[in-house]
């Protein structure tokens, strides 16, 4: 017995060794890995992600010509990343009354009156959501030993929402300019003074539409009336993918011929916003959708192109991100001619209890800005859910454009309603319905009422003269979750929404796609 305890007694002492050593080589490990983070403040901040990823305003070099000391080209770099830097964590910390990462992009005197209103916002219940969106700046002075820097950074495009509690009590664009200090600290850029002088009202932006146009409600395209005559597309296997792997330009082609044979001239298509890579657009995606329009100019339709699909933040502090995406998208193609209008996001108006619809309206409003800086060209309209949010932004946007899938005995009433508030093309951009009698839905609508269905909306649309794109060329095999969630019976009728069934066969309806 007395053998058997001892034998117990060494084991322990052994085990405790072993996890005494576990412990100590494990502290050292986490030293030494901070040490070499080289101060990453990222890491250190815990920052789910880097600047890169998470601000990207525009930023343009004007002068950068020192009189004293020539300035590096990488130093120009670490001052251009510091500085924005500065900028998101102010912004996040103004957002959230929380002063986090202050201490390593701002001096000890910078940082004070940045803390000081921070604690007073805070008592008050205040909280500013802001960003800015474009900077210009200029080099002013750089000193001979390499450790101080001033800019002066111009026409500064800034957007701030107040809030008080959750009630916003104000919102403004603005532009301002700033001279601002940096010292080189610790390795790093730090703002020591940054003054604002006194901002300006935001410039107009001049517009110069050449490839289409709206003139006394009436779309015009090389001085004729264009009247949209259109269809939501997807290929037949690569729904809501159509970018993918599988990209196949032969099948498309084959599609729009068959669009264009049926008396149509219009097609409507969705970039992902994550599919296309957010802020850092892919080559490849890219080059897949101008062949797309490529191919679309062939065959004599225009194209509704819908941006940010799949996309639903909206916060102030993601707003740069979005701003690079469609910058990267729109400016590529900004004279393509297949190109008919960008649609900003596709039924926006579903997100605003999630989202909260002043934080939607503001991201849409702003989007609107930038796309037309980006591209004079093309026309802009956004695709909301339903008609009574269809007057929203009416003034910023080019065209109206609704969705209608409620009973078509009730459209008429509730477009003569729209039309007397609106004076711009408006556009019945998608409507439809799914033959989708079956074991999900045996009391479902049939092809047979399917057909009924389009032959009674597109006597309305002739009477009424109304540009139109149903939804949509094909029925599918397979509706991703996330378009319309888990539900089979839901998955069943999104389905079932084509004029061309699962094995390629026109249904009944396929008569009436066009008036």
């Amino acid at each position: 017995m007395t053998s058997w305890n001892r034998n117990i007694y060494r084991s322990f002492i052994i085990i405790s060794f072993i996890g005494i050593v576990v412990l100590v080589l494990f502290g050292i490990s986490q030293v030494l890995s901070y040490l070499n983070t080289g101060a990453d403040r990222t890491s250190m901040l815990h920052l789910a992600v880097s600047k890169e990823q998470v601000y990207l305003p525009k930023l343009e070099w004007k002068d950068t010509i020192n009189p004293g000391r020539p300035i590096e080209k990488q130093t120009l770099l670490d001052i251009e990343h510091d500085y924005l830097n500065a900028w998101y964590i102010r912004n996040a910390a103004y957002q959230t009354n929380k002063k986090e990462g202050i201490e390593d992009y701002y001096t000890k005197s910078a940082r004070q009156n940045l803390l000081k209103s921070i604690g007073s916002n805070k008592k008050k219940d205040i909280s500013i959501h802001g960003t800015t969106i474009h900077h210009n700046i200029a080099l002013d002075f750089y000193s001979a030993d390499g450790q101080l820097a001033v800019l002066s950074d111009t026409n500064v495009k800034e957007y701030q929402r107040v809030y008080k509690g959750d009630e916003v009590l104000l919102e403004a664009e603005l532009r301002s300019d700033y001279q601002v200090m940096l010292m080189l600290e610790d390795g790093f850029w730090r703002i020591r003074h940054i003054v604002k002088e006194e901002p300006r009202p935001l410039d107009t932006i001049l517009q110069n539409k050449t490839l289409a146009r709206v003139i006394e409600g009436k779309i015009v395209i090389e001085n004729q009336e264009y009247q949209i005559k259109g269809i939501n597309y997807y290929p037949q296997k690569t729904p809501w993918n159509m970018f993918g792997d599988d990209f196949d330009i032969d099948v498309i082609a084959k599609d729009f011929d068959i669009i264009n044979d049926s008396g149509l001239n219009t097609i409507r298509i969705f970039v992902p916003y994550e599919g296309f890579g957010k802020a850092k657009v892919e080559t490849e995606k890219l080059d897949k959708l101008r062949q797309v329009l490529d191919k679309a100019k062939d065959k004599k339709l225009k194209v509704i192109v819908t941006l940010f699909d799949f996309y639903g933040n909206y916060s102030v502090l993601d707003w740069t991100l979005t701003h690079r995406h469609s910058e990267q998208i729109v400016t590529a193609l900004a004279d393509h001619e297949a190109i008919l209008a960008w649609d900003i996001k596709n039924e926006p108006n579903l997100d605003f209890e999630s989202r909260g619809k002043e934080n939607v309206v503001a991201w849409l409003k702003e989007m609107i800005s930038q796309i037309r800086q980006f591209d004079p060209n093309h026309l802009v309209t956004i695709g909301w859910s339903d008609v009574e949010s269809a007057s929203l932004l009416k003034e910023e946007i080019d065209i109206v454009s609704f969705h209608y899938y409620r009973d078509i005995n009730n459209f008429i009433e509730a477009y003569n309603q729209l039309n007397t508030q609106i004076n711009k093309p408006m556009v019945l951009q998608e409507f439809g319905l799914p033959s989708s009698r079956g074991f999900w839905s045996p009391f479902g609508p049939s092809e047979k009422g399917q057909a009924e269905y389009h032959k009674q909306f597109q006597e309305i649309i002739k009477q009424e003269n109304i540009h139109f794109l149903s939804w949509t060329l094909y029925d599918f095999e397979e509706v991703p979750s996330a378009v319309v969630g888990k539900l089979p019976w839901r998955k069943h009728k999104q389905k079932h929404f084509g004029f061309i069934d699962h094995n390629g066969n026109k249904k009944p309806a396929f008569e009436f796609i066009a008036n």
